[in-house]
């Protein structure tokens, strides 16, 4: 078996480790487990619209004003199974509305108001391209699935997804990891805004996003450790680049964290663009489900309750009919004890219809905590986070709980007041908002209260994030971790058989690695900064093609010195190495000629005319002597210094029709002359 701590999982010695020291948490000691998905978006149409996959830079407050509206509501539906999902269950109870903004590149499609179209073509051959780069087996019928999402983010309350391919292997600086399902779905719409009113949140989503083709690759939980992780993710991320057919930029790649450990649950993670953050966010996770399963245990032990075995394998005792009879929905409304309370937010909450109501959690009294922070800087996991988390997803702002009190403008004698209304009770939540809204909140506190006697649940998170970058590597809960009921047939696409001639077309034809690409450069005269800036802006192929009798330095600072067209480009730096037009030159006529198909000898003609055609060597030779001349005093004075100074002078002298490289070895031989 899985050995931890130094102590078999079918033990019942607990698993070891200081919370307050997430990086010294030992991985394989505590039985890690780790498998990450990545979410990439590939640079083709929409995967079942043809609309472009053009995204469109507006947020709320620039959203265009003539683009059309859409208010809608969403319901859950049962899957195939004839069962709701336990996440679809969640979201349909949060009374949220959506608001979705149609893009000019959304359509009747994207409004669900218009059958999907087939495939992709080219976002299905990409698909089937990174299957064969990874060694992956695609499944011989394409079947396209409908995954329920009723978070709002997709109109028609699921997002289609098909499995592509499954058992691949991809090779990490780690060691091998191995790729459980390969699966090509829709990206969602994108969140502009959303608003919290007293009868219920307000969500305004941007279409534009809508139907983007994702490649969804999730990996086995092989990954052995947090270093592991980011390793992997950097190798996943690597491999979907060699395509040169998706899109970059931030937003274009998102990974989900699937973590675990023996004595705890899996739990999802999304969130993590920042590669760098991988380690520390999965080390938070480490440490907060290894506290809140000695916090069930503290629990248990205090209530007379089975303890929970240390393996998650082994059956611990089912407590969940004590535990309710424990922590009952007893809601309160303690409004009249906050009726002078001069806290800003309390007194303009219940002028607005809000009240206050209370929950008492008997037995909780200093197990909620406070605020602390680990040795990394980072807020040590306390319950009174997930219960907060749990309220916020009902809609509220946030809830009041007693081990934080007195506290935002709450004073002692209104805790004082509150525990008389609970008859005492140690420990409680307070929650001001509409009767419906706090109810289902501190329904939802209860819920994960209760849940604290378990081991950590099985649920979906996300990073929290401060200022666009992850505040300090910890987590908050966005929904249940969704069930097998999520799933069932797309009846509006009909399955699509690969064939073996398809296929094997892909595998002769996969693109080059990245070792490969820096292996051809390699054969050119290139410095190694340029074939890592030539490969890390995908021109290295666009080097090689125009390559032909141009010196490869030159081509190569043209390419990542220019952006525009890369024919005209070529054509110019082989009519300046042909003397036609000076290297200061060559912009000019770039700029001059783009758009154009410019023949050699045009661009002779040009550079004549603009002036910037080298000078007769001759000519510069004399030129060169003449300025030399008129400052001998200041060359025997300075040598080899004066030839700064005295190039800006030649190339005055010449009108800029000089070549700089040409100039400055002219300089060194009559310098030396005179020197």
């Amino acid at each position: 078996m899985r050995s931890y701590s130094g102590v078999s999982t079918g033990g019942n010695m607990e698993p070891e480790g200081d919370v307050a020291t997430p990086a010294l948490l030992d991985p394989e000691g505590l039985g890690f487990m780790c498998g990450i998905e990545v979410h990439q978006q590939l640079a083709t149409g929409k995967l079942h619209s043809r609309q472009p996959g053009q995204l469109h830079d507006i947020t709320i407050e620039t959203l265009p004003s003539d683009w059309p509206q859409f208010h809608r509501r969403l319901h859950s539906a049962r899957g195939e199974g004839g069962a709701i999902d336990v996440a679809a269950r969640f979201e349909s109870r949060r009374n949220r509305s959506f608001v979705y903004c149609q893009a000019p590149n959304s359509g009747l499609i994207e409004l669900d108001e218009q059958p999907p179209l087939p495939h992709d073509n080219d976002a299905l051959d990409i698909s089937l391209t990174v299957s064969g780069m990874i060694g992956a087996h695609p499944v011989p019928l394409l079947q396209t699935m409908r995954k329920t999402v009723v978070d709002g983010s997709n109109t028609s309350g699921f997002q289609r997804t098909t499995l592509v391919a499954t058992a691949g292997v991809l090779e990490t600086e780690g060691g091998p990891v191995g790729i459980d399902v390969l699966c090509l779905e829709e990206d969602s719409a994108r969140k502009l805004d959303s608003q919290l009113t007293p009868e219920g949140e307000i969500v305004t989503w941007n279409l534009d996003r809508l139907g983007i083709p994702l490649i969804e690759i999730a990996t086995a939980p092989d990954v052995k450790n947090p270093d592991h992780a980011k390793q992997t993710s950097i190798a996943l991320g690597r491999t979907l680049r060699d395509t040169r057919r998706v899109r970059r930029g931030l937003g274009s790649i998102r990974q989900d964290l699937n973590v675990s450990l023996m004595c705890g649950d899996r739990v999802e993670i999304k969130g993590c663009q920042d590669l760098d953050w991988i380690p520390k966010i999965i080390r938070c996770e480490m440490s907060r489900q290894l506290h809140f399963y000695r916090l069930a245990n503290k629990l248990r032990s205090s209530n007379q309750l089975p303890l929970l075995t240390p393996d998650r394998r082994i059956e611990s005792s089912d407590v969940s009919g004590e535990v309710s009879k424990i922590l009952k929905l007893q809601l309160v409304d303690v409004s009249s004890s906050f009726e002078s309370c001069e806290s800003k937010m309390v007194k303009s909450g219940l002028e607005s219809n809000s009240i206050m109501l209370a929950l008492p959690l008997p037995g909780f009294n200093g197990l909620i905590g406070v605020k602390e922070f680990d040795a990394d800087g980072a807020q040590m996991p306390r319950l009174g986070r997930e219960l907060a988390g749990a309220a916020k997803l009902a809609g509220v702002a946030g809830v009041f709980h007693s081990d934080e009190l007195p506290a935002y403008g709450i004073e002692q004698e209104f805790v004082d007041a509150t525990r008389e209304q609970l008859n005492d009770a140690d420990a409680f939540v307070l929650c001001l908002a509409p009767r419906w809204q706090g109810e289902l909140a501190l329904e939802s506190v209860l819920n994960r209260a209760r849940m604290a006697f378990d081991r950590i649940p099985q649920e979906v998170r996300n990073v929290v994030i401060k200022k666009g970058s992850p505040e300090d590597g910890t987590t908050t809960p966005m929904r249940p971790l969704p069930g097998g009921a999520r799933m069932y047939p797309e009846t509006d696409i009909p399955p699509l058989q690969i064939t073996t001639h398809r296929w094997q077309n892909i595998l002769e034809n996969l693109p080059m690695t990245q070792s490969e690409r820096l292996a051809r450069l390699h054969t050119f005269e290139i410095s190694a900064d340029q074939s890592k800036q030539l490969l890390s802006r995908e021109l290295d192929d666009h080097f090689v093609a125009h390559n032909q009798g141009l010196p490869p330095k030159a081509w190569a600072t043209m390419l990542l010195e220019n952006n525009g067209d890369i024919g005209l480009m070529a054509l110019v730096l082989a009519a300046k190495e042909a003397g036609h037009v000076t290297r200061e030159g060559m912009t000019n006529l770039i700029e001059e000629f783009t758009g154009m198909n410019p023949s050699m000898d045009e661009l002779a003609i040009k550079a004549e005319e603009l002036g910037i055609k080298p000078a007769d060597s001759g000519d510069l030779l004399s030129i060169v002597e003449k300025v030399v001349a008129s400052r001998v005093d200041f060359v025997k004075e300075r040598g080899m210094g004066a030839l700064g100074p005295l190039m800006g002078l030649v190339m005055k002298e010449c009108g800029g029709a000089a070549d700089g490289k040409q100039v400055s070895a002219l300089l060194r031989e009559v310098i030396m002359r005179h020197a």
